[in-house]
């Protein structure tokens, strides 16, 4: 099953030192490489921005832009963008919000039948009113 990756897992994994991480966030950097490894890990555009946003350096966004281009961003259609918005309409109805990006995200991972790699609490609270999948490390 494919997984999308989110902004947390990436920043954690590319813009962090190893020696910098936690016992679980080391853990949580190999389950991303076996995702790699795997060829299970997407990105979207959205992500991608996210990603590359808040850079101080110039080198370090010209490294980390040349190595996400190895991954390929799934292609969004009209009905992400629909499924997003019933999604987030949903969610508003019960008293839970979130940022236009999140239902994007929830509304790619439901059309394709994919899981979400992501530390973001925001989506265990989603997940309550949405058909979505959060990826658990084996």
């Amino acid at each position: 099953m494919m997984v999308l990756v989110d902004t947390p897992i990436w920043s954690m994994a590319l813009r962090r030192r190893a020696s910098d991480l936690s016992p679980d966030e080391g853990e949580l950097r190999q389950a991303f490489s076996e995702l790699i490894r795997e060829g299970r890990a997407q990105l979207i555009g959205p992500i991608r921005q996210e990603i590359l946003s808040g850079l101080r350096e110039e080198t370090q966004f010209q490294r980390l832009a040349q190595y996400l281009r190895g991954f390929e961003d799934a292609k969004l259609e009209t009905g992400d963008y629909e499924e997003a918005a019933q999604m987030c309409n949903r969610c508003r109805r019960r008293g839970i919000a979130g940022s236009t990006i999140d239902f994007l995200i929830c509304g790619v991972v439901h059309r394709r039948g994919w899981q979400i790699f992501t530390t973001d609490r925001d989506f265990v609270h989603f997940g309550k009113v949405l058909p979505i999948k959060l990826y658990a490390r084996s």
